[in-house]
Parts: C-alpha cells; structure tokens; sequence
C-alpha cells in the first residue's frame, strides 16, 4: 500500500525525486563532515579531530621523594673473586646490608611478607624474611650526603668461583639500604631499597650490572624500579650540558626523578623534545618507558615518536608549576 502511494506521489509531483535526492545528499554530507557524531573513517578528518577521539590515558601519579642512591663504581672490574665497588648517595644516615649468594625464592617470598606479614625496615627484618638463605652476609654504615665508594667482597677464605648453572638458584648479591634512624623512617614513604646485582663468575660472565631494584613502602607496597630511556646520543647529565641553564635544568630533573648516571640510557641533548628540538622533555611514554616529548608535542601523538609503539599509557616528570620554579631559579 505504501509502495503504491509513493508511487501516485511520485506521478503527480515531479518534485518529489528532487527532495529525496536533496534529502540523500544532505544525510550523506552530514555523515561523513561528522555532523551527528557518528565516526568516519580517519583519513576524512583533520589532525585536530584526530587527536581529539584518540587521546592517550594519562596516568596519575604521586611524588614520592627516595632518600636512597646505589650505582656500581667500575663494574668492567667486578667479579666474585675480586669484589665490587658500590657507591651510595643517600638523604640520611643509612645502613648497607650486603648479602652474598641470596636465595632468589627467599628473596621473592620476602617481599610478599612485606606486603602481608611485616615491614622490611631493618636488615634484621630482611634477614628474618630469608630465613638466612645466603653465604655471607656484611654491613656498613653510611653517613648522610656522603657518597661513599663501599668495597665489598667474600672472605678470602671462601673458595665459591661461581653460584652454578643458569638459571640460578642464588644471586651473586642483593644489597639492602636502610634508614638508620627510626625517627627518619616516619618521614619518607620509602623505607627501604632492595638492590639485585648481577657479579660476573667463572660460568656465567655477563657484565656487571643492577638486576632489578625494589622500592619498599611504609605502607606495605613495594614497586620496581624501572630504567628511563632518554631521547638521542649522549649522557643526560650536568656534566655534559653547554650551558649553565641546561647543567641547572639537568640537575634539577636528575634530582626530582631521584635518577642515578646508570638509571638513564645514554643519550645526547636528551633534554630537547626529539620532534621540535627546542622544548624540554618532559613526558614518559609507557609501556616502552621512552622519555622524548615536550608538554607542546604529546597531545599530537598516539604512537612512540622513536620506536612506533602505541602508547597505553604516559605520565609528566614535572608538573607545570615546578617547571616554572626551575626557569625562575636559573634567572
């Protein structure tokens, strides 16, 4: 019955074709120029638009200031049998606990007691989580701002060469840093730094390096610590910055990301956005942990600028306050 109406419309009103092909024409424009919100496919739209549907999680993150530092002095000439060299940077006096040849289950099943047993606080608390699960075990004290070079080594009595085949059942060395004062530990929200450390023996001769760090909390959590890479060819350190501003710059976003030389991949002015090559770095690009973008260029990607992975999630070194507290502070 309808088909025979618009049929009848149709033979008296020549015009009716022309409203539906009007009408046609319209829904069709409006459809793809987006203008009832419905998506078009992307090579339609202008980079504005784009940028808009796609945007990237920003994740939130707390400040947290870490009162401990550790890097190894030398590594090219550590090994089991003549030791390894360990400088420490920490904000208040501390205690390093060294333990040699540290179970790797013990040492995993204690962090989760950290979590829902007790507070790893004290190098008394570690060792009660590892059963005294290790070969050796030596302390030292560290005083506040110091940055002391710490030498350690098994007795020259001891005749291990190597901790066996890979994959081991012991690491080479796991140092923890402590407070010393307990006053200090209700101050920082981290309490302890739980260090890995790989020691090259006669079976397995990679390079010396830190495994893996773990920052335990006051609150029960512990997190990895995990590498930044920063953004071209050289070392982002106030060492090798041009100018007086950039060692101050530098310095001051070292101190912020409490970042030791070898937690920052080697890179050459580093502090410049790799796109425009004129803004500082400032974002973390996740999951690839790429640090190459300026507050201006991070909200036109979707995508890592260095290694093309699409970004999950990112997050700011410094908020935009404390970027204006460093400019004025260099004036």
């Amino acid at each position: 019955m309808a088909a025979v109406f618009l049929v009848m419309l149709y033979e008296y009103s020549p015009l009716f074709y022309i409203v539906v092909v009007f009408t046609c024409f319209v829904v069709t424009t409006g459809l793809v120029l987006g203008w009832f919100g419905w998506d078009v496919p992307v090579i339609l739209r202008n980079s504005e638009e784009t940028q808009v549907s796609t945007r990237v999680f920003k994740k939130q993150m707390r400040q947290v200031k870490n009162p401990f530092g550790l890097e190894i002095t030398n590594p090219s000439s550590a090994s089991i049998t003549t030791g390894i060299t360990l400088t420490t940077d920490c904000l208040e006096d501390s205690l390093l606990t060294c333990y040699w040849g540290c179970s790797v289950q013990k040492l995993y099943d204690a962090l989760q007691k950290h979590v829902y047993c007790f507070r790893i606080s004290t190098p008394q608390a570690l060792e009660d989580a590892l059963y005294s699960e290790y070969l050796y075990q030596e302390q030292y004290f560290i005083k506040k701002d110091s940055k002391e070079e710490i030498y350690c080594r098994l007795p020259r009595d001891n005749k291990i060469e190597d901790f066996g085949t890979v994959p081991t059942s012991r690491y080479p060395l796991v140092a923890l840093l402590t407070l010393a004062d307990e006053d200090d530990r209700e101050i920082y929200d981290i309490i302890s730094v739980v260090s890995v450390i790989h020691i090259p023996d006669r079976t397995y001769k990679l390079s010396c390096r830190i495994l893996y760090q773990y920052l335990l909390l006051a609150q029960g959590q512990f997190h990895d610590l995990k590498q930044l890479f920063m953004s071209a060819n050289n070392n982002f350190t106030p060492s090798n910055c041009s100018s007086s501003e950039e060692k101050n710059t530098g310095r001051s976003l070292l101190e912020k990301m409490r970042l030791s030389k070898s937690e920052v991949e080697p890179s050459e002015n580093s502090q410049d956005c790799v796109v425009c090559q004129n803004g500082t770095v400032n974002w973390v690009l996740l999951p690839c942990r790429h640090t190459c973008l300026c507050d201006g260029c991070m909200k036109y990607f979707q995508q890592c600028p260095i290694c093309r992975q699409f970004l999950q999630e990112s997050f700011a070194l410094c908020s935009q306050k404390e970027q204006d507290k460093d400019k004025l502070k260099t004036l």
